[in-house]
């Protein structure tokens, strides 16, 4: 049997993070992973150019059942702990717009750095492994690989969520901690893109985006919005997906930085309705938004019950989504382990002494933005300072 210091499963962010944090403190560190090379999702995240983090992070980005869980690991690696690995690897990066910041060439540069660091502080790397088994005995772990059996006492489960099935992703992280006697908060498809009824009235929409303003369960965000063939993606409807349960409502607002009445007003009173909608909106959104006879009335020929119609229509146009596009187009995995039997100090279970949950396993959900990815740096790195 091999024996090492810390066995890390999975050489994701949060696992490669961990791993290069314990090795510095002089662990004897091994990953094991079943990819054939590490870091597969930091490749396509922020399509290919790795929304690494986000300076205006802060606990109130992320969503947990324990609200206060994520706040210690936060406060102990910030956004600019990442910008200053960047630039001691001389990795260009920019801000984009809602303080995001990304590679400017390729996601692959830090995943290249993380890889190289973490060989040059003597990790070792086992790819394209199963884990076929998981035991504690006494005081180390026993992993049994399709390559052999190997053993530490700290092992840390860095497996991910369940979101993108096709590069790899699995729920052996939440079998895995059910074994050792903890509680998984049910798991969803998060940030992901939304799907409609058949005879909605948007229904033939699809390539239209614009700026709109979405509300559920009592969280709004503002950004913009794209119809599909099957329903609404695009920023806004990522974010909003996060707080949205099967059979809940969207409202959503057409003209978010504008008032429809002040519009109508400047308009002049003899201009037909549908003249005045369509220099707003996209024609096919106008033409979908109002009934073809209140389009050919004239402004000051609507009634006050017109007026109201068309607020609803304009403003608080309501629709209950049929579901989401599932876990192959979700960009992350909500719930997960459960925080509360977790130190959020060092990521260690609270039932299992030397086992560690980091990353997106954990039920801690990000917005949209380089949140998920600064929590997998941020936990991976409480856990590598621990180990």
């Amino acid at each position: 049997m091999n024996q090492h210091d810390v066995i890390i499963l999975g050489a994701g962010a949060s696992g490669l993070w961990a791993a290069l944090t314990a090795a510095k403190r002089g662990r004897k560190v091994l990953v094991v992973d079943h990819a054939r090379k590490a870091g597969r999702k930091i490749l396509i995240a922020g399509g290919g150019k790795c929304n690494f983090t986000n300076i205006e992070l802060s606990a109130a980005n992320y969503h947990c059942k324990n609200r206060h869980f994520c706040k210690s690991a936060l406060a102990r690696f910030t956004p600019w702990h990442m910008v200053e690995y960047l630039s001691l690897h001389d990795i260009p990066w920019e801000e984009r717009e809602h303080s995001q910041l990304f590679c400017t060439r390729s996601a692959e540069d830090i995943t290249y750095a993380l890889y190289n660091d973490c060989l040059e502080e003597n990790v070792r790397f086992l790819f394209s492994e199963q884990i076929t088994s998981v035991q504690k005995n006494d005081d180390l772990f026993d992993v049994t690989v399709t390559g052999g059996r190997h053993s530490a006492p700290s092992l840390i489960v860095a497996l991910g969520g369940s979101a993108w099935p096709q590069v790899g992703a699995t729920d052996a992280g939440y079998k895995l901690a059910r074994q050792f006697g903890h509680k998984i908060i049910p798991t969803f498809p998060a940030l992901v893109p939304l799907m409609m009824p058949s005879n909605w009235k948007c229904k033939n929409l699809s390539g239209i985006a614009l700026p709109v303003s979405i509300s559920c369960n009592k969280k709004q965000y503002t950004e913009n919005m794209l119809f599909t063939h099957k329903g609404i993606s695009g920023p806004v409807v990522l974010q909003i997906s996060a707080h949205w349960k099967k059979g809940d409502a969207l409202e959503i607002d057409f003209l978010p930085h504008a008032s429809l009445e002040t519009l109508l007003e400047e308009s002049g009173s003899t201009l037909l309705l549908k003249t005045v909608l369509k220099r707003t909106f996209p024609e096919r959104l106008a033409v979908a938004l109002i009934p073809s006879e209140l389009g050919e009335k004239q402004i000051a020929q609507l009634s006050k019950k017109d007026l109201l119609a068309l607020h609803a229509a304009i403003h608080a146009f309501k629709v209950t989504p049929t579901g989401t596009e599932g876990l192959k187009k979700a960009e992350a995995t909500g719930g997960g382990v459960d925080t509360d039997s977790i130190s959020s100090k060092t990521m260690e279970s609270k039932l299992c002494q030397g086992l560690y949950f980091t990353g997106e396993v954990l039920d801690v959900l990000g917005d949209l933005g380089g949140f998920n990815l600064h929590w997998a740096w941020a936990s991976g790195n409480a856990a590598g300072e621990s180990v």
